[in-house]
């Protein structure tokens, strides 16, 4: 109703500035019949008013569908009306969500290629990192293990790559199943074992055989794979432990990772889950991306459970999954 007054505010002063000045002139042609001017503009007003309420209940939709945020483009509907301006609104307007439809469908099929692209690139770059792991499993050098252990960063780099590109269309690559605590992430830190003994930073686990979960396997593993990750590379004294601990509450199954790092500072914490941000330990500690953290938060949510860290400077992280 505000926007149609608004609308017709024009029309309105030039009404009865029209009227004004024909009264005006009959007064000054010296018509003193004012009862007759009086009623004749009466008529003229309620001739006005007539039109003003057909107008408005003809185009009724159109004002409250002007005057209401959208939500979607669904919204842009309007309820048919005879109205000549509602009528031509709609056609405009399903010519508008046509057009970008077809672009966001373009785009979309050009990202899907993209998409594609990257993970068959990823699988063919991991086939020569693992037969060259394979290759140098053996052999007792030092220089060997230096190229090991970078192997087993670009293998890292190229998962985060991976599962990056994945994110986009979760709902397709998951499967909920019950998993077992225990067993997950014993083989995990059976699969991490080199990163373990090469920076000789030691696995605890602390987690009952019977606890288990709902979630997927595959995504899961790979968030525990990057908090372990990351707890390795933050500690920086030999001999220290990562602890992976589980309890149940009442309403929960709680699982904890443990460090014994350097920690995070306090102006850091509220951002660490953002992409991208790698704080001061990113600047003391050249390998850090600033996205393992956000992948493991976007991961998290979609998987349906809550991550929560703590940290102190120089006493160490912990980062908790809530399932």
């Amino acid at each position: 109703m505000k926007l149609f007054i608004r609308d017709h505010l024009l029309l309105l002063f030039v009404y009865f500035s029209q009227l004004s000045i024909v009264m005006f002139i009959f007064w000054l042609d010296g018509n003193e019949n004012f009862i007759t001017m009086f009623y004749a503009c009466f008529l003229s007003t309620c001739l006005l008013i007539g039109y003003l309420f057909y107008r408005y209940v003809t185009n009724k939709s159109f004002y409250k569908r002007l005057s209401t945020p959208l939500a979607s483009l669904h919204d842009l509907k309007m309820k048919q009306q005879s109205a000549p301006l509602p009528e031509s609104l709609e056609r405009f307007q399903k010519q508008q969500i046509q057009h970008y439809k077809q672009e966001l469908f373009t785009y979309k099929h050009k990202q899907d290629h993209q998409i594609q692209f990257i993970n068959q690139w990823v699988h063919q770059m991991k086939t020569p990192i693992s037969v060259i792991h394979l290759m140098i499993q053996d052999l007792d050098d030092h220089l060997l293990e230096s190229i090991d252990e970078e192997l087993d960063r670009l293998k890292k780099g190229l998962e985060l790559v991976l599962y990056s590109s994945r994110l986009e269309t979760f709902e397709r690559d998951f499967h909920v199943e019950t998993i077992y605590l225990y067993e997950l992430i014993r083989g995990l830190t059976s699969q991490q074992k080199s990163l373990f003994i090469r920076n000789r930073v030691y696995p605890e686990m602390a987690i009952d055989p019977s606890i288990k979960v709902t979630s997927d396997e595959k995504w899961l593993t790979f968030v525990i794979s990057q908090l372990a990750t990351n707890a390795v590379r933050y500690t920086v004294d030999k001999g220290k432990k990562i602890v992976f601990r589980a309890r149940k509450t009442e309403n929960h199954t709680i699982l904890e990772v443990t460090d014994q790092g350097v920690g995070i500072p306090k102006s850091d914490l509220s951002r660490v889950f953002d992409p991208y941000f790698t704080g001061e330990n990113g600047r003391n500690f050249q390998e850090s991306t600033g996205m393992g953290l956000y992948l493991v938060k976007q991961i998290c949510n979609k998987l349906g459970h809550r991550v929560e860290i703590e940290s102190e400077i120089n006493s160490g992280t912990i980062v908790r999954i809530v399932f």
